[in-house]
């Protein structure tokens, strides 16, 4: 007999009163209410949330768990005025099967481990032409703006053929996008004004193909059919903003993790063929994309002895799954020799990020090159100082990092 839980009484999302450390919440909920009920911003609203590793897979593995935004039961976790999501927008996140496997195929070979490695070196050139401006300048300097932004956004832009001059242009409008607790008209703006440009891109590249991944796909649609258009203008969206906005605050963060650890930062520098297991570690300590995976149940579904009944938000808490326990050994610890890779900072199942490679090796690079070339990087001003996203944001990270050397 399954038992269903009684309504929540906490309110979604929760603050990280730490930067180092889950909402204090999360660990209540994993040890004493792993498939529960809460509150959402607007009144009235809920959804479940699902903490505990294993649960967190099954959840996003089981494809009865639809990722289609445009449900009117789709979570809302931003306060808003009440209006329906805009529809007729074809985003890959946000579609099911069989939509959403056909959309995937057209684009996953683009990002397999070999086709990244042919980009290793682009990449290290990038890397250290910004290292190269940061040592010319003066100090200190905005580790954001001189560094972790600007290196996987020339990374995506290159890859995906969009022009690095219109940088300004989609990072300003894609920190709206990400960012709940942007009223609803900003929001809405921002996103029609980026999915405009792209549209704008991809209809070029329908019209002349070029060499890089839009343009390749593009050879490959049907300019005439306007769902292929519709989807590869999400498949862009998608990219683009996901592409710079994760990498590079997980840049940022993952510097500070290593100055608040130097024994951990001495490993790496002893030995840098280890900077791969540092990755995996960052990626599972900070989860910067903890709330993105939300989702509606289709039908009944039993997850851990409860019922979730069909047609109800569920929001399977990565961060919390990455701090388990049972499946991680003292889990705040910040342990690059753990070798975390059943991490789900990347998802789990069908929604998986796709660019999980291309990420994967932009931050080998750039703490491998960065704590190389400036091996006495220090922070200018204490933890404490800085300025980190608010809990509406999609995206964790800190606002501005001074350092100098």
């Amino acid at each position: 007999m399954t038992e269903v839980a009684d309504p929540g009484t906490i309110t979604f999302p929760l603050p990280r009163t730490c930067p180092f450390a889950p909402p204090d919440e999360y660990r209540r909920l994993r040890e004493e209410e792993p498939v529960t009920k809460v509150d959402l911003p607007n009144e009235g609203e809920q959804m479940w949330v699902v903490a505990r590793h294993e649960d967190v897979r099954a959840v996003l593995a089981d494809t009865r768990f639809s990722s289609n935004s445009h449900h009117p039961a789709y979570p809302r976790l931003n306060k808003s005025d009440g209006s329906a999501p805009q529809q007729g927008r074809r985003v890959i996140l946000n579609l099911d099967p069989p939509e959403h496997g056909e959309s995937r195929r057209s684009v996953v070979g683009e990002f397999t481990v070999r086709r990244m490695e042919a980009l290793r070196p682009r990449i290290q050139q990038i890397v250290d032409q910004h290292i190269d401006a940061m040592l010319a300048g003066p100090k200190p300097v905005d580790l954001v703006a001189a560094f972790a932004l600007p290196v996987p956004s020339l990374v995506i832009c290159e890859l995906l053929g969009v022009p690095y001059a219109d940088h300004s242009f989609f990072e300003t409008r894609s920190a709206k996008m990400v960012d709940r607790a942007t009223p609803l008209d900003e929001r809405s703006e921002a996103s029609d004004a980026v999915m405009g440009y792209l549209h704008g891109l991809v209809q070029s590249k329908l019209a002349e193909p070029t060499e890089d991944l839009l343009g390749r796909l593009a050879a490959q649609a049907d300019a005439a059919d306007p769902i292929a258009v519709a989807d590869l203008v999400g498949m862009a969206v998608a990219l683009l903003v996901a592409g710079h906005e994760t990498t590079a605050n997980m840049i940022g963060l993952g510097v500070l993790a290593f100055k608040e650890h130097p024994d951990q930062l001495a490993i790496i520098r002893e030995d840098p063929s280890k900077i791969s297991n540092a990755v995996e570690e960052l990626l599972r300590y900070f989860t910067v994309a903890d709330t993105v995976a939300l989702r509606v149940a289709t039908e009944d579904i039993e997850v851990n002895g409860v019922t979730i009944p069909a047609g109800e938000g569920v929001l399977p808490l990565g961060y919390a799954a990455n701090r388990d326990p049972n499946v991680y050994p003292d889990p705040d610890a910040f342990d690059i020799e753990r070798g975390s890779r059943q991490h789900v900072a990347f998802g789990f199942g069908p929604h998986q990020c796709i660019g999980q490679n291309l990420a994967r090796m932009e931050l080998q690079i750039a703490f491998e090159t960065l704590f190389r070339r400036l091996p006495n990087l220090e922070l200018a001003v204490p933890v404490e100082e800085l300025s980190f996203r608010e809990p509406s944001a999609l995206v964790f990270g800190a606002h501005a990092i001074p350092v100098t050397w």
